[in-house]
């Protein structure tokens, strides 16, 4: 791996943790604001649900979907929320039948995998954000606030800007899904240090590395991406927050 793939790979680590971080942040926010609205468990567990029903679709069909194409059984297949054992709420599952950690590997990596392939499509054909990029590289700032204008004004804004934010918010791994990651992870740099020990890394470069780099720079803008939208949204929802916990003289512990 040369200077640029291994640039492109760390550029994914780094955006690694502060995308979970701010997914669950902007998650509590929300079950925050419904809750003090509602002041009823069950009524804004709904609420929040509804609001990321697009996203959990994805991430649970997402799992089914592979399931079925690597040959491993399906049991039950539910979209209803619940409270599980540590506290956290899940918001839908599908059942599977248990198999080797590769294949619950990719059952688990399957809405990642679903949630980057969406987030790139919407954000390429449904929001352009390569105009953007395109703009701010010829034109600067100036070019910049006009294409985000004309972004704005787009008629199908919202709903693209609305299903990029339910599917980027709820498209990682769960902790069940990643515990055959460490044992397939292990796998992985293994195959990686047969490569190097061969000394076929070169070839492999020379044939796939074009390959490999436009795969870590698509994800690397997935995240990116993922990362804007959460951060345009936490201020705003943070102020209601606030405003609303004062007017009615509680607050969510």
């Amino acid at each position: 791996m040369n200077i640029a793939e291994l640039g492109g790979f760390l550029y994914l680590l780094l955006l690694f943790p502060p995308l979970i971080y701010l997914q669950r942040f902007l998650q509590r926010e929300i079950q925050s604001i419904f809750l003090l609205i509602t002041r009823q468990a069950d009524i804004s567990t709904a609420l929040f649900s509804l609001l990321f029903l697009p996203g959990v679709l994805l991430h649970e069909t997402s799992h089914y979907l592979m399931a079925h194409l690597l040959g491993v059984k399906t049991g039950r297949f539910s979209l209803i929320p619940k409270k599980v054992q540590d506290g956290r709420l899940q918001l839908g599952y599908v059942e599977t039948a248990k198999t080797d950690f590769v294949r619950d590997a990719l059952i688990g990596a399957a809405p990642l995998i679903a949630g980057c392939t969406a987030v790139a499509l919407i954000g390429t054909f449904g929001l352009e954000i390569n105009a953007l990029w395109e703009s701010y590289s010829q034109g600067g700032f100036s070019s910049l606030w006009e294409a985000l204008e004309a972004l704005f004004t787009q008629p199908d804004f919202w709903l693209w800007f609305y299903l990029t934010f339910t599917i980027s918010s709820t498209m990682m791994p769960s902790p069940a899904d990643r515990k055959a990651w460490l044992p397939f992870l292990a796998l992985i740099a293994a195959g990686i240090g047969l490569v190097l020990l061969l000394g076929v890394g070169p070839w492999i470069m020379s044939h796939f590395g074009n390959f490999i780099a436009s795969a870590l720079e698509a994800i690397t803008v997935v995240f990116g991406i993922t990362i804007l939208i959460h951060l345009v949204l936490l201020p705003p929802l943070w102020v209601i927050r606030k405003i609303i916990s004062r007017m009615v003289g509680y607050q969510v512990v």
